[in-house]
Protein backbone atom coordinates (compact mmCIF):
# COMPACT_ATOMS: atom_id res chain seq x y z
CA UNK A 1 0.00 0.00 0.00
CA UNK A 2 0.93 3.63 -0.39
CA UNK A 3 -0.13 6.51 1.80
CA UNK A 4 -0.94 9.61 -0.28
CA UNK A 5 -1.08 12.63 2.00
CA UNK A 6 -3.10 15.78 1.44
CA UNK A 7 -1.59 19.27 1.46
CA UNK A 8 -2.62 22.72 2.63
CA UNK A 9 -1.39 26.09 1.39
CA UNK A 10 -0.15 28.00 4.42
CA UNK A 11 0.45 31.01 2.18
CA UNK A 12 -0.41 31.75 -1.44
CA UNK A 13 0.50 34.69 -3.66
CA UNK A 14 -0.64 35.03 -7.28
CA UNK A 15 1.55 37.23 -9.47
CA UNK A 16 -0.20 37.20 -12.81
CA UNK A 17 -0.85 34.90 -15.73
CA UNK A 18 1.96 33.08 -17.52
CA UNK A 19 2.33 32.57 -21.27
CA UNK A 20 1.54 28.87 -20.82
CA UNK A 21 -1.88 29.73 -19.38
CA UNK A 22 -1.01 28.94 -15.77
CA UNK A 23 -0.61 31.58 -13.07
CA UNK A 24 2.70 32.62 -11.55
CA UNK A 25 2.46 31.80 -7.85
CA UNK A 26 4.54 31.83 -4.71
CA UNK A 27 3.17 29.46 -2.09
CA UNK A 28 4.15 27.72 1.14
CA UNK A 29 2.92 24.14 1.03
CA UNK A 30 2.51 21.79 3.98
CA UNK A 31 1.82 18.05 4.11
CA UNK A 32 -0.86 16.85 6.51
CA UNK A 33 -1.81 13.46 7.87
CA UNK A 34 -5.15 13.09 6.07
CA UNK A 35 -4.39 10.53 3.37
CA UNK A 36 -5.73 8.26 0.68
CA UNK A 37 -4.56 4.64 0.68
CA UNK A 38 -3.58 2.88 -2.53
CA UNK A 39 -2.58 -0.72 -3.16
CA UNK A 40 -0.83 -1.98 -6.28
CA UNK A 41 -0.42 -5.39 -7.89
CA UNK A 42 0.96 -6.54 -11.25
CA UNK A 43 -1.62 -7.12 -14.00
CA UNK A 44 -1.64 -8.30 -17.57
CA UNK A 45 -3.38 -6.41 -20.30
CA UNK A 46 -3.37 -2.86 -19.05
CA UNK A 47 -4.14 -0.57 -16.14
CA UNK A 48 -7.14 -1.11 -13.89
CA UNK A 49 -8.46 1.12 -11.11
CA UNK A 50 -10.96 0.31 -8.37
CA UNK A 51 -12.13 3.14 -6.10
CA UNK A 52 -13.96 3.13 -2.76
CA UNK A 53 -14.79 5.92 -0.32
CA UNK A 54 -15.14 9.50 -1.57
CA UNK A 55 -16.64 9.72 -5.08
CA UNK A 56 -13.99 10.28 -7.76
CA UNK A 57 -14.56 11.41 -11.36
CA UNK A 58 -13.74 8.53 -13.71
CA UNK A 59 -12.76 10.75 -16.64
CA UNK A 60 -9.24 12.17 -16.71
CA UNK A 61 -8.37 10.34 -13.49
CA UNK A 62 -4.91 11.38 -12.28
CA UNK A 63 -4.02 7.89 -11.02
CA UNK A 64 -4.46 6.34 -14.44
CA UNK A 65 -2.83 9.32 -16.16
CA UNK A 66 0.22 9.00 -13.91
CA UNK A 67 0.47 5.25 -14.49
CA UNK A 68 0.15 5.60 -18.26
CA UNK A 69 2.65 8.47 -18.37
CA UNK A 70 5.19 6.36 -16.49
CA UNK A 71 4.66 3.45 -18.88
CA UNK A 72 5.10 5.63 -21.94
CA UNK A 73 8.13 7.49 -20.57
CA UNK A 74 9.96 4.25 -19.73
CA UNK A 75 8.64 1.91 -22.40
CA UNK A 76 7.37 -0.55 -19.78
CA UNK A 77 4.99 -3.10 -21.32
CA UNK A 78 3.26 -4.51 -18.23
CA UNK A 79 0.25 -3.29 -16.33
CA UNK A 80 -1.11 -2.89 -12.82
CA UNK A 81 -4.25 -3.30 -10.78
CA UNK A 82 -4.71 -0.32 -8.45
CA UNK A 83 -7.11 0.01 -5.54
CA UNK A 84 -7.78 3.48 -4.17
CA UNK A 85 -9.41 4.07 -0.79
CA UNK A 86 -10.39 7.73 -1.22
CA UNK A 87 -10.42 9.65 2.08
CA UNK A 88 -9.40 13.13 0.87
CA UNK A 89 -12.42 15.03 -0.48
CA UNK A 90 -12.42 15.98 -4.16
CA UNK A 91 -12.34 19.61 -5.41
CA UNK A 92 -11.47 20.75 -1.90
CA UNK A 93 -8.13 22.55 -2.30
CA UNK A 94 -6.29 19.71 -0.55
CA UNK A 95 -4.43 18.20 -3.51
CA UNK A 96 -5.94 14.74 -3.16
CA UNK A 97 -5.74 13.83 -6.83
CA UNK A 98 -2.15 15.03 -7.02
CA UNK A 99 -1.25 13.00 -3.94
CA UNK A 100 -2.75 9.89 -5.52
CA UNK A 101 -0.82 10.48 -8.74
CA UNK A 102 2.41 10.96 -6.78
CA UNK A 103 1.83 7.71 -4.89
CA UNK A 104 1.17 5.94 -8.17
CA UNK A 105 4.44 7.14 -9.70
CA UNK A 106 6.48 6.09 -6.67
CA UNK A 107 4.79 2.72 -6.16
CA UNK A 108 4.79 1.65 -9.81
CA UNK A 109 8.39 2.75 -10.21
CA UNK A 110 9.22 0.19 -7.55
CA UNK A 111 6.66 -2.48 -8.47
CA UNK A 112 7.79 -2.48 -12.09
CA UNK A 113 11.48 -2.34 -11.15
CA UNK A 114 12.12 0.77 -13.26
CA UNK A 115 14.71 2.44 -11.02
CA UNK A 116 13.72 5.98 -12.05
CA UNK A 117 15.26 8.68 -9.81
CA UNK A 118 12.89 10.92 -7.85
CA UNK A 119 13.95 13.94 -9.92
CA UNK A 120 12.67 12.16 -13.03
CA UNK A 121 9.38 11.35 -11.31
CA UNK A 122 8.98 14.98 -10.23
CA UNK A 123 9.48 16.21 -13.79
CA UNK A 124 7.04 13.63 -15.12
CA UNK A 125 4.53 14.49 -12.40
CA UNK A 126 4.74 18.22 -13.15
CA UNK A 127 3.49 17.51 -16.67
CA UNK A 128 0.33 15.97 -15.18
CA UNK A 129 -0.42 18.34 -12.27
CA UNK A 130 1.41 21.22 -10.62
CA UNK A 131 1.00 19.86 -7.07
CA UNK A 132 2.41 16.40 -7.86
CA UNK A 133 6.10 17.29 -7.35
CA UNK A 134 5.32 18.61 -3.87
CA UNK A 135 3.23 15.55 -3.02
CA UNK A 136 6.20 13.37 -3.98
CA UNK A 137 8.48 15.35 -1.67
CA UNK A 138 6.18 16.51 1.14
CA UNK A 139 6.97 18.32 4.37
CA UNK A 140 7.14 22.11 4.26
CA UNK A 141 8.22 23.73 1.00
CA UNK A 142 8.20 26.95 -0.97
CA UNK A 143 6.69 26.61 -4.43
CA UNK A 144 7.37 29.07 -7.24
CA UNK A 145 6.52 29.26 -10.93
CA UNK A 146 3.35 27.23 -11.34
CA UNK A 147 3.95 26.02 -7.79
CA UNK A 148 6.11 23.11 -8.92
CA UNK A 149 9.53 24.77 -8.55
CA UNK A 150 10.24 23.64 -5.02
CA UNK A 151 12.60 24.64 -2.23
CA UNK A 152 12.38 22.66 1.01
CA UNK A 153 11.85 24.84 4.09
CA UNK A 154 12.53 24.27 7.80
CA UNK A 155 9.85 21.93 9.09
CA UNK A 156 6.99 22.94 11.32
CA UNK A 157 6.51 20.97 14.54
CA UNK A 158 3.65 18.46 14.66
CA UNK A 159 0.71 20.86 14.91
CA UNK A 160 -2.97 19.98 15.14
CA UNK A 161 -4.91 20.69 11.95
CA UNK A 162 -8.68 21.21 11.88
CA UNK A 163 -10.15 21.02 8.37
CA UNK A 164 -13.67 22.31 7.72
CA UNK A 165 -15.38 22.04 4.34
CA UNK A 166 -18.85 22.83 3.01
CA UNK A 167 -20.75 20.16 1.12
CA UNK A 168 -19.88 21.72 -2.24
CA UNK A 169 -16.56 21.77 -4.09
CA UNK A 170 -14.82 24.45 -6.15
CA UNK A 171 -13.07 24.17 -9.51
CA UNK A 172 -9.56 25.63 -9.55
CA UNK A 173 -9.99 27.14 -13.02
CA UNK A 174 -13.17 28.95 -12.01
CA UNK A 175 -11.54 30.59 -8.99
CA UNK A 176 -8.56 31.80 -11.01
CA UNK A 177 -10.84 33.14 -13.75
CA UNK A 178 -12.69 35.19 -11.15
CA UNK A 179 -9.39 36.37 -9.67
CA UNK A 180 -8.29 37.69 -13.08
CA UNK A 181 -11.36 39.93 -13.33
CA UNK A 182 -10.28 42.19 -10.45
CA UNK A 183 -7.28 44.29 -9.47
CA UNK A 184 -5.55 43.17 -6.28
CA UNK A 185 -3.17 45.12 -4.01
CA UNK A 186 0.36 43.71 -3.62
CA UNK A 187 0.48 41.03 -0.93
CA UNK A 188 3.46 38.86 0.00
CA UNK A 189 2.47 36.38 2.75
CA UNK A 190 4.60 33.55 1.34
CA UNK A 191 7.75 35.67 1.41
CA UNK A 192 7.09 36.77 4.99
CA UNK A 193 6.33 33.23 6.13
CA UNK A 194 9.50 31.94 4.49
CA UNK A 195 11.54 34.65 6.24
CA UNK A 196 10.30 33.59 9.68
CA UNK A 197 10.72 29.87 8.98
CA UNK A 198 14.38 30.42 8.11
CA UNK A 199 14.73 32.45 11.34
CA UNK A 200 13.38 29.48 13.30
CA UNK A 201 10.32 31.45 14.42
CA UNK A 202 7.55 29.08 13.37
CA UNK A 203 4.95 30.80 15.59
CA UNK A 204 5.46 34.07 13.74
CA UNK A 205 5.62 32.19 10.45
CA UNK A 206 2.17 30.62 10.70
CA UNK A 207 0.62 33.91 11.81
CA UNK A 208 2.08 35.71 8.78
CA UNK A 209 0.47 33.45 6.17
CA UNK A 210 -2.43 34.31 3.94
CA UNK A 211 -4.12 33.40 0.68
CA UNK A 212 -4.81 36.09 -1.93
CA UNK A 213 -7.60 33.95 -3.41
CA UNK A 214 -9.65 34.26 -0.23
CA UNK A 215 -11.29 37.52 -1.31
CA UNK A 216 -12.45 35.92 -4.56
CA UNK A 217 -13.91 32.89 -2.81
CA UNK A 218 -15.33 34.83 0.15
CA UNK A 219 -17.04 37.31 -2.18
CA UNK A 220 -19.01 34.48 -3.77
CA UNK A 221 -19.41 32.43 -0.58
CA UNK A 222 -19.68 34.79 2.41
CA UNK A 223 -20.38 31.86 4.72
CA UNK A 224 -16.73 30.86 4.28
CA UNK A 225 -15.57 34.27 5.51
CA UNK A 226 -17.70 33.80 8.60
CA UNK A 227 -16.29 30.29 9.02
CA UNK A 228 -12.74 31.64 9.02
CA UNK A 229 -13.70 34.19 11.67
CA UNK A 230 -15.23 31.43 13.80
CA UNK A 231 -12.11 29.29 13.47
CA UNK A 232 -9.91 32.17 14.60
CA UNK A 233 -12.27 32.84 17.50
CA UNK A 234 -11.57 29.36 18.88
CA UNK A 235 -8.00 30.42 19.62
CA UNK A 236 -6.37 28.85 16.57
CA UNK A 237 -2.80 29.85 15.79
CA UNK A 238 -4.01 30.77 12.29
CA UNK A 239 -6.79 29.92 9.85
CA UNK A 240 -7.17 30.22 6.12
CA UNK A 241 -8.34 28.89 2.80
CA UNK A 242 -6.30 26.03 1.32
CA UNK A 243 -5.53 26.53 -2.35
CA UNK A 244 -8.66 27.51 -4.25
CA UNK A 245 -10.83 26.07 -1.48
CA UNK A 246 -13.46 25.64 -0.36
CA UNK A 247 -11.76 23.85 2.58
CA UNK A 248 -10.53 26.05 5.42
CA UNK A 249 -7.86 24.93 7.87
CA UNK A 250 -6.96 26.05 11.37
CA UNK A 251 -3.70 25.20 13.14
CA UNK A 252 -3.48 24.41 16.86
CA UNK A 253 -0.53 23.56 19.12
CA UNK A 254 -1.62 19.91 19.29
CA UNK A 255 -3.94 17.31 17.76
CA UNK A 256 -5.87 17.17 21.03
CA UNK A 257 -6.66 20.90 20.89
CA UNK A 258 -7.80 20.65 17.29
CA UNK A 259 -10.05 17.72 18.22
CA UNK A 260 -11.49 19.66 21.13
CA UNK A 261 -12.63 22.46 18.78
CA UNK A 262 -13.95 20.19 16.04
CA UNK A 263 -17.35 19.36 17.53
CA UNK A 264 -18.55 22.97 17.33
CA UNK A 265 -18.25 22.86 13.55
CA UNK A 266 -19.61 19.35 13.10
CA UNK A 267 -22.96 20.36 14.60
CA UNK A 268 -23.20 23.25 12.11
CA UNK A 269 -23.36 20.84 9.19
CA UNK A 270 -19.81 21.27 7.87
CA UNK A 271 -17.60 18.31 6.96
CA UNK A 272 -14.79 18.14 9.51
CA UNK A 273 -11.45 16.33 9.78
CA UNK A 274 -8.79 16.48 12.50
CA UNK A 275 -5.20 15.64 11.63
CA UNK A 276 -1.65 16.94 12.07
CA UNK A 277 1.15 18.46 10.02
CA UNK A 278 3.68 15.86 8.86
CA UNK A 279 7.22 15.97 7.50
CA UNK A 280 6.89 13.53 4.60
CA UNK A 281 4.77 13.26 1.48
CA UNK A 282 3.94 9.88 -0.03
CA UNK A 283 5.12 6.92 2.07
CA UNK A 284 5.73 3.45 0.71
CA UNK A 285 6.29 0.32 2.77
CA UNK A 286 7.24 -2.79 0.85
CA UNK A 287 5.61 -5.96 2.09
CA UNK A 288 6.69 -9.50 1.32
CA UNK A 289 3.53 -10.33 -0.59
CA UNK A 290 2.23 -6.96 -1.77
CA UNK A 291 3.54 -3.95 -3.59
CA UNK A 292 3.77 -1.33 -0.93
CA UNK A 293 2.45 -0.61 2.52
CA UNK A 294 2.15 2.69 4.24
CA UNK A 295 2.25 4.06 7.74
CA UNK A 296 1.79 7.45 9.31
Amino acid sequence: MALARAKINLALEVRGRRKDGYHEVVTVLQSIGLADVLTFAPAEGGLFLEVSGEPVPKENNLVLRAAESLRQATGYQGGAFIRLQKNIPVAAGLGGGSADAAATLLALNRLWGLGCPEEFLERLGAEIGVDIPFCLRGGTALGRGRGDELTSLPSLPALGVLLVKPLYGLATATVYQEFDLHLHPPCFPAEEMTHWLYKGQWQLAVKSGGNVLEEVVFRRYPELRRLKEELLATGALCAGLSGTGPTLFALFPSWEEALDKASAFTVQGWRVWVTTTVRRGVRLFWGENDAATSAG
